[in-house]
């Protein structure tokens, strides 16, 4: 049993998703406390100084978080962004269990697009520690919240048995 609040990092740059995603989070009803980070600078600053118990992170991510002006870009967006926070964590020997939530079923890369299955096994294959679920994000359907309840499921029965 979970005898604390949870730290909960949510790495997404779009706000009506990371809302949409913390709406659904905290009607779980389990104690919580819930970041967000909205690039991939943001991500890796907020790791270097405290490992969440559980974060929740998008693929597609900008380098650096959007001026709040929203006039200037926010660095170089990356469609796998999200790699690069999870490499950064395994080269730091930083362990935190992660479940990726993206809003794009295909990756465009060379040699081809890679679908979210080809992306979920690569994942699973270079980051087995602390994967727990990578899942599609769409607004218009449900289905994302029920793989995002079994994924937090899944991180939630590993943490009970730590």
């Amino acid at each position: 049993m979970i005898d604390r609040s949870l730290s909960i990092l949510i790495v997404e740059d779009e706000v009506p998703k990371s809302t949409q995603i913390e709406i659904f989070l905290r009607g779980l009803c389990i104690p919580m406390e819930i970041r967000t980070a909205r690039s991939v600078n943001a991500a890796l600053d907020y790791l270097d100084e405290e490992v969440p118990d559980l974060m929740l992170l998008d693929m597609s991510l900008p380098t650096i978080d959007v001026n709040i002006s929203n006039k200037e870009s926010g660095g170089r967006p990356q469609g796998f962004g999200g790699i690069e926070v999870l490499r950064h964590m395994k080269y730091s020997a930083q362990s935190c269990p992660t479940i990726v939530v993206t809003g794009y079923e295909a990756f465009p890369r060379a040699g081809g697009d890679l679908d979210i299955t080809q992306l979920k096994t690569e994942l699973e294959q270079e980051f087995p520690n602390v994967l727990h679920g990578v899942l599609h994000y769409n607004s218009t359907y449900e289905t994302w919240k029920s793989e995002l309840k079994m994924a937090f499921e899944s991180f939630k029965s590993d943490k009970e048995s730590e």
